[in-house]
């Protein structure tokens, strides 16, 4: 064998080797989700939005296979449907986000630290990512007089991330986590899309939200790795029942020019939403590259990665980031079954579809991804 090729048969070796995480990967030894009691069955919303829309100058007959096609069966929702049919201000929206969403981060919350084998003082920050609602004082700081968390604990909330904040949030607390050993992250994640419908706006962007959007939350607990030197110190592995998730790696990328493929506008009465029908072929188009990008800054390939955890956008993005991993149709079975059951929640939902692979026994590296405004992706590496 000549030097060249000895030369290529050690890389090719090399890049097949599992590289061992970092050493000062931070790890995740809890996640939970919460979602509130109302169930929003798809049938039943397209039977409410043809009573809303129809005859009223927009042509819902053409629009109404968005719903079928969806891939999606059920939603859930902080208010029953009847409140939908009738207009409601912002004033009113915002204070149903803040009332719902404290509720269920203390839920979630509360099930995390249990999962992780902790009690509430023993968090040192609490990271808090949401779009759909805007809160002052932050989540946080209210969650804060609902718990008893110590007065001490470092405050980070996060907003306007949108579909990206599952995963940019995540590496925001994981850096957070890094800055010092043993440090503690809650990382909480609410989104309540569903309240973000207006019955008087006939756009097909409204339409089109509403046979996608449902509401949840999520719950992450990070830990960086102990000082043995400090008092209390103890190992994760030792307080769960599951192995901890390592998240190693991240990074992001926003295209230039693309300030209006996704996002919200703000009106009198709530948020209005922004997408652009293109995002499916954008997915197509751009997100091999940037992927690629990210793996290589870090010394990775597509070879090196063993799965995928992704945000389901919708049925066609899917498909679109199937295509773009160079997956069989079908392969993202989590991602398919999270919106299948309850629909897009926008940075929540790539955290259902973690706790679900998660739940199936993960093993190997995985990328973690999700697109958001800006346009943005966001990309974390995992290893299980």
């Amino acid at each position: 064998m000549d030097i060249t090729a000895l030369d290529l048969q050690m890389a090719r070796e090399e890049r097949a080797a599992p590289k061992p995480a970092a050493e000062n990967a931070v790890s995740l030894t809890g996640l939970t989700t919460a979602v509130p009691k109302y169930v929003l069955r798809q049938e039943d919303v397209v039977t409410r939005v043809r009573s809303l829309f129809g005859g009223r100058r927009i042509n819902i007959d053409r629009l109404l296979p968005a719903f079928d096609n969806a891939g999606i069966l059920t939603r859930r929702s902080c208010v029953p449907i009847e409140w939908y049919l009738e207009p409601s201000d912002w004033k009113t929206r915002n204070q149903l986000f803040i009332d719902n969403a404290l509720d269920l981060f203390e839920e979630a919350t509360l099930r995390c630290l249990e999962q992780a084998g902790l009690p509430l003082d023993a968090v040192d920050a609490i990271v808090a990512v949401s779009t759909t609602g805007i809160a002052v004082p932050s989540l946080d700081a209210r969650l804060m007089d609902r718990l008893a968390f110590r007065r001490d604990v470092i405050r980070l909330p996060i907003f306007g991330l949108g579909c990206a904040g599952g995963v940019m949030g995540l590496s925001r607390a994981a850096a957070l986590a890094k800055s010092r050993p043993g440090m503690r992250v809650l990382c909480l994640v609410a989104e309540l899309c569903a309240l973000t419908f207006r019955a008087n706006d006939r756009s097909k962007s409204n339409v089109i939200a509403t046979a996608l959007f449902g509401d949840g939350v999520a719950a992450v607990l990070l830990e960086s790795p102990a000082d043995p030197a400090l008092p209390g110190a103890r190992a994760p592995e030792t307080r769960q029942s599951m192995p901890p998730l390592q998240l190693t790696a991240s990074g992001e990328y926003t295209w230039p020019a693309s300030l209006d493929v996704m996002g919200w506008d703000v009106e009198n009465d709530g948020l209005g939403v922004v997408f652009s029908r293109d995002i499916p072929s954008l997915v197509q188009d751009r997100l091999g590259a940037a992927l690629d990008t990210f793996l290589a800054d870090h010394g990775y390939t597509r070879a090196d990665i063993d799965g995928y955890v992704c945000h389901p956008g919708g049925a066609k993005v899917i498909a679109a980031l199937e295509e773009v991993f160079g997956l069989e149709e079908g392969n993202l079975s989590a991602a398919r079954g999270v919106l299948r059951d309850f629909g897009n929640m926008s940075a929540v939902t790539v955290l259902f579809v973690l706790e679900r692979m998660r739940a199936a026994g993960m093993k190997g590296r995985y990328i973690m991804t999700a697109l958001g405004p800006g346009f943005s992706a966001g990309f974390q590496i995992l290893e299980a």
